[in-house]
């Protein structure tokens, strides 16, 4: 039982982002959101082109380009909708190895509180279904037992990256539903895990003020530490499983184009280090990312 919640999890999906006014679809290039109080928009629609998929300092879906639309609409001032998802176009789910994953396919949709001017709690719920079918695996959308793809995350979100002194990021996430289950020795029950997620980041948004460059003095750097506390459900695939680790130490650098009113086209660079001791064989320890996100 154990063996195949491992074969499951490298399924796997998620980080959240947020925005002090702006709820942005689950791992949006977007560092730097529109600010809703600028432009008086009921809902935002953003496409992110991305040389690959990185997820808290993990791969899905190998070395390939990946498109991620995404979709939220503002019910209230403070309550606002939103769907996410992302295809890498690999239909084969290994490679020729016949053990390294290959195709990835997710889709989200969560919802989004805005408790006060700097922190969001946000709730949502995953799909990440493989195209081909595994054994004593049900791909059922309302499964979300043991053996189903469906997950659903709650998460705290802090944002002081405009209007205050200290430009801090930070998301607390923990996994209350779905398949998130540690086994007993025996693999003979299970319960669930509450596997937890805390990341912090800080905002440099004035990086390059001095430079001669306008192009530079526009780039936002966005370096961010996370950690996964208790994986004993080995719900994140590439980190320890018996110990807490650091698994997403990130540096993003972010340059904005507005091309009007209602559209800005970010252009992000990272690089992300997995520092977990085992299990980051697969893809390793170190992802280049590049990518741009429409958004209007």
């Amino acid at each position: 039982m154990r063996n195949f919640f491992v074969v499951v999890s490298l399924l796997l999906f998620l980080n959240t982002s947020f925005a002090q006014t702006t709820f942005t679809a689950k791992d949006s290039l977007l560092i730097v959101p529109v600010d809703s109080t600028k432009v008086d928009k009921k809902w935002d629609v953003a496409v992110d082109i991305a040389s690959r998929y990185i997820w808290r300092g993990q791969s899905w879906g190998g070395n390939y380009p990946v498109l991620q639309p995404s979709f939220n609409y503002a019910i209230t001032n403070k309550l606002r909708v939103g769907i996410w998802a992302t295809t890498n176009f690999q239909n084969d789910f290994l490679e020729n190895d016949g053990t390294t994953p290959k195709s990835y396919h997710e889709f989200d949709v969560g919802l989004s509180y805005q408790l006060t001017n700097f922190l969001t709690l946000e709730v949502w719920d995953y799909y990440w279904p493989a195209l081909q079918r595994m054994e004593n695996v049900d791909t059922n959308y309302f499964n979300y037992g043991p053996n189903g793809v469906k997950t659903i995350d709650a998460s705290l979100a802090f944002d002081f990256s405009e209007g205050y002194k200290l430009a801090f990021t930070g998301t607390i996430s923990t996994l209350v539903g779905g398949n998130d289950y540690r086994y007993n020795a025996d693999d003979s029950s299970f319960t669930r895990n509450y596997t937890t997620y805390i990341e912090m980041g800080y905002h440099f948004p004035d990086i390059f003020a001095l430079s001669s460059s306008k192009f530079l003095q526009k780039i936002d750097a966005h370096p961010m530490i996370g950690a996964v506390i208790n994986n004993q459900a080995q719900y994140y695939t590439y980190a320890d499983y018996n110990k807490p680790s650091v698994i997403n130490i990130a540096l993003s650098l972010t340059r904005e184009f507005q091309t009007n009113q209602n559209t800005t086209i970010p252009v992000v660079l990272s690089y992300t280090h997995n520092a977990a001791t085992a299990n980051t064989e697969v893809y390793g320890k170190n992802f280049l990312l590049a990518g741009i996100s429409f958004w209007y």
